[in-house]
């Protein structure tokens, strides 16, 4: 019965070792995450989703209406800035975008 235990044990330290890697990516991520270089609006997606870095500006777009900003969208991340839609980036928390959409 201590054999089995040991060989457990063993087991499972070596599948947490194994692990470790991929913890520390998924930690070193969130630390950097709050380093995300601006959206520049001239950039090629940005400009696909017609990204402006203040909501009034779209003001002429037609899916654009008044009150939609990047900071109530569902796709803002609040701790770095972030949106799902730009990845790499972080967006003016007065931005908008032609995805825009209301947090649920």
């Amino acid at each position: 019965m201590a054999d089995q235990s040991r060989r457990d044990f063993m087991r499972h330290s070596l599948l947490g070792i194994a692990a470790l890697p991929l913890g520390a990516g998924i930690l070193s991520r969130r630390a950097f995450a709050q380093d995300l270089p601006r959206l520049d609006p001239s950039a090629e997606q940005a400009q696909a989703l017609n990204y402006v870095e203040e909501a009034a500006e779209a003001s002429d777009h037609p899916a654009y209406e008044e009150g939609e900003r990047c900071d109530n969208c569902m796709f803002y991340q609040a701790d770095n800035q972030g949106c799902q839609l730009f990845p790499q980036n972080s967006v003016e928390p007065g931005g908008w975008c032609q995805s825009w959409t209301a947090q649920g």
